[in-house]
């Protein structure tokens, strides 16, 4: 667990970083932000995609996860809870301020942060070097693979946080079980976490990347949070098929 320990301490550190730097950045600067941002989104959801197209043994199985996904998400209503969420803990934050200005200020910023910690969790978590870096580390003891995460989630996390501020720390402990889920099954069984199911994985992911790149480039406004569960439905055929097979 050092390297996803590290990669965790990085997302931490560099959120602190961005979050001092937040203060003195304008707000035409923080939009220009929110455009690159959106456009790297939209660059690593399609690489995940577009890569692993290839490698996928059921070309529909993306497909179906998607659907499925979105609509147990939906009846579950994820995105709206996580946004209720990040609002009530806003509102928290400033419940001594008042006026119709402030509330509106408030309302959007919560937004905004719901936002930036929904793409944020996605990026840090769906990716191969942050989902393979935990199968080696549990199997091989090398944490190469999440060292280097680690560097590249230090600078994403900084720029995250001058762009939407200190509750971006938040997707720390999200990462850190995440990578930690990896390890763990990584460590029970070896078999369990296949090249054809990471395969699986990075495309769905990756097209929730895509979305929430389109959201921040404010293109439209898909609700990526309620395609969480579609990451289960892979996991879910490998084990029947697994199960199947004997």
């Amino acid at each position: 667990m050092v390297g996803t320990i590290v990669n965790t301490g990085a997302i931490i550190v560099g959120t602190l970083v961005g979050a001092l730097l937040n203060r003195g950045i304008r707000e035409k600067y923080k939009t220009g932000l929110y455009d690159a941002l959106g456009l790297a989104s939209l660059a690593i959801g399609l690489n995940a995609c577009i890569t692993n197209f290839p490698k996928s043994a059921y070309p529909v199985l993306f497909i179906v996860s998607i659907a499925v996904g979105s609509v147990v998400g939906t009846w579950m209503d994820i995105d709206g809870r996580f946004h209720a969420l990040v609002s009530r803990k806003e509102k928290g934050e400033a419940r001594n301020e008042e006026g119709e200005t402030r509330k509106k200020e408030r309302g959007a910023s919560s937004k905004n942060l719901a936002d930036g910690l929904s793409t944020a969790i996605l990026l840090y978590c769906i990716g191969p070097l942050s989902m393979l870096g935990p199968v080696i580390s549990a199997l091989k003891g090398d944490h190469t693979f999440l060292f280097t995460n680690a560097t590249l989630d230090f600078v994403s996390s900084t720029i995250f946080a001058s762009t939407y501020g200190i509750g971006m720390i938040l997707a720390a402990p999200v990462l850190f079980l995440w990578q930690g889920l990896f390890y763990m099954v990584a460590q029970i069984s070896s078999s369990a976490v296949s090249e054809a199911l990471m395969a699986e994985l990075l495309i769905v992911g990756g097209l929730m990347i895509t979305g929430s790149g389109l959201n921040l480039l404010r293109i439209t406004r898909l609700k990526t949070l309620n395609m969480l569960p579609a990451l289960v439905v892979p996991v879910v055929w490998f084990l029947i098929r697994m199960l199947a097979n004997g």
